[in-house]
């Protein structure tokens, strides 16, 4: 019998009622598995139109799941209304409906199904646990999603408290710990170790917690040991294609109002097209704006791959025979390694997204300088660097500068010595802190200037300061602004104090091409020495610094002599003029000088 005579003996049976409700779970199944759910559907559906059952409400949330997979969103959300109201006290369908209205946009409605669960279901009976688990963990992660950290906190809180064996959502609960400022970030937990929550934290969480390169791999290789698929196949040759023109490939979900297009879009301009063939692979949000604009009006080719599989967008980049791909993630969010794992490229580089190593053995190569990794720690990265000659970071020198603001105008006093940290709140941490309060005490009548990413963590960081014996007066928020406000604000600062042990990157390039001064406090890993990159490709290793005590005295000294810092200033100018800092056209053919080095050793190799 074909297949679609077999379905429509299905479809028969259930219409004449002659088809049990075990029939219909195993035939249904059977289409489901076989790429068919609207099929599914149709037989779900036609079974509840011609028989009475009291697995019927079953059969609607089975019917919705299938509606769901074949993309019919509000016959899914019917079906699923229709087992709850069969049977209330149902949780399944609520939790997947919590999860259907976020794919619809919906999260006010998701929320509400998934608080239902949580409130009416209880954990004390063993076989509920999951469910409850499950409602809890979706909240968190939406409400941090949508920056409502104090509620995810808390309801991730919830969550490890019914099952503290939940890694994942450990991860989660110490990196809102990060973005509220609350410190220690490891703090107690009841049957969770302090072993446990450094096993579960994040490869991106790490990089706040510690600057040793040892604990940012072991992260990193978790990472892919729990999340990355192993590779199934190889696409790409091994010798390469032997194009005239280098095809260079940069995939990213980040072709926005983003860091990395902040810092990368410039690049992309500036590739010689007489010698190379700029490919973009785009996962990124259409946020409408100038910069998006500007990314995709720099790409010889441009491709969406957000609807594709992981493995049908690997076929679509092999298919257009890529020379080099630069991957813009790391295991950052929106990160596909199992895209690149089954290499559509002979190689494969990391750059910008995670400023640490990857773990991912498909990736070849980190973009990389002297500084950044010298070859004592380069050991520490599954990646093997691929040293550019002054500086690892590009450079856009066409970013757009808003009118100068007042002191008044950011609500800073006109005659203090004005320190600033900008940086995104998880990156502060209780040790520079620490210094930044000593700092202040130091000098007299200063401010420190910081970011006000969230209200959570700027309460808790105005608590501390006052256990430090720093009022709120001597503290100033700013919000975030538009980019070119953002870098005009610049102008009204003495000197950027980094953080530690994730220094500013982005930022950092910000503050300097402002001609502000930074002090950076370097370590050992990648993070630790981002801003020290900057300053040494700038000429200025005098702002480097190696631990908290030359920090600190390094600072206080430079806020008791603004004429230094009005030389720094003019340095700074000059660098940015001249220097190799921002050169951008001449980081574009170093660049492709060392692809261009990569490909040919494959070519040579293949041939011996």
């Amino acid at each position: 019998m074909t297949p679609d005579a077999t379905y429509a003996e299905s479809v028969t049976r259930a219409w004449q009622k002659t088809m049990d409700f075990s029939s219909l779970l195993e035939t249904a199944s059977s289409l489901e598995a076989a790429g068919q759910p609207h099929l599914a559907a149709v037989l779900y559906q036609t079974w509840l139109s011609r028989n009475e059952s009291p697995y019927a409400y079953a059969a609607h949330f089975n019917c919705a799941l299938s509606l769901a997979n074949a993309g019919d969103l509000q016959g899914a959300e019917a079906a699923y209304r229709k087992s709850i109201e069969i049977h209330p006290g149902f949780a399944q369908p609520r939790l997947n409906l919590g999860m259907l209205y976020e794919r619809m946009g919906r999260p006010e409605q998701a929320l509400q199904e998934w608080i239902w669960v949580e409130q009416n279901i209880s954990a004390a009976q063993k076989e509920n646990v999951p469910f409850v688990v499950m409602a809890l963990n979706n909240l968190g992660r939406l409400q941090e999603s949508r920056k409502q950290f104090a509620d995810a906190y808390a309801y991730l809180t919830r969550s490890l408290a019914i099952d503290p064996n939940q890694p994942d959502a450990l991860h989660h609960w110490v990196h809102i710990r990060q973005k509220q400022c609350i410190w220690p970030v490891y703090a107690e937990l009841p049957g969770i170790s302090l072993q446990a929550m450094q096993q579960a934290t994040s490869a991106l969480a790490m990089l706040s917690i510690s600057d040793d390169p040892a604990a940012q791999l072991a992260a990193a290789r978790r990472f892919v040991q729990k999340k990355v698929a192993a590779p199934t196949r190889v696409l790409a040759p091994g010798g390469g294609y032997g194009h005239k023109k280098l095809r260079i490939a940069y995939a990213s979900s980040d072709f926005c109002l983003h860091p990395v297009s902040m810092l990368m879009v410039e690049l992309f301009e500036l590739h010689d097209r007489s010698q190379v063939e700029v490919y973009g692979y785009c996962w990124s949000p259409e946020d409408g704006s100038a910069m998006r604009q500007r990314v995709i009006a720099a790409m010889d080719h441009f491709h969406r791959i957000d609807a594709l599989s992981d493995a049908d967008a690997a076929e679509l980049i092999r298919s257009h025979e890529i020379d080099v791909l630069i991957d813009l993630q790391g295991q950052t969010s929106g990160a596909r390694p199992n895209m690149l794992g089954l290499r559509p490229a002979p190689i494969q580089i990391t750059y910008l997204g995670l400023p640490a190593t990857t773990g991912l053995p498909s990736i070849d190569y980190v973009i990389a300088d002297p500084f950044l990794i010298p070859q004592e720690f380069a050991p520490f990265y599954s990646e093997k660097p691929l040293y550019m000659p002054d500086i690892y970071q590009v450079s856009d020198r066409k970013r757009l500068v808003g009118a100068i603001p007042t002191r008044a105008q950011c609500n800073l006093p006109e005659d203090a010595f004005v320190f600033c940290s900008l940086n995104n709140n998880y990156k502060y941490t209780s040790e520079v802190f620490d210094t930044w309060m000593r700092i202040l005490t130091r000098t007299p009548g200063s401010v420190l200037w910081l970011l006000s990413d969230n209200r959570w963590a700027q309460e808790n960081i105005c608590k501390e300061a006052a256990a430090r014996g720093i009022g709120p007066e001597r503290l100033v928020f700013g919000g975030r602004l538009s980019p070119e406000n953002y870098l005009a604000q610049y102008a009204c600062a003495d000197l950027f104090l980094d953080t530690f042990p994730f220094n500013a990157g982005t930022t950092a390039n910000d503050a300097l091409w402002m001609e502000l001064p930074l002090l950076t406090y370097c370590g050992r890993s990648f993070a630790s020495r981002m801003a020290g990159a900057l300053l040494t490709a700038a000429g200025l290793p005098e702002l480097i610094t190696y631990n908290l005590q030359a920090y600190e005295e390094k600072a206080v000294d430079l806020a008791h002599d603004p004429d230094h810092c009005k030389a720094l200033k003019t340095q700074l100018a000059e660098v940015k003029k001249s220097g190799v800092l921002f050169n951008t056209p001449l980081f574009a053919r170093n660049l492709e000088d060392r692809l261009r080095t990569l490909v040919a050793g494959l070519q040579t190799a293949s041939v011996q």
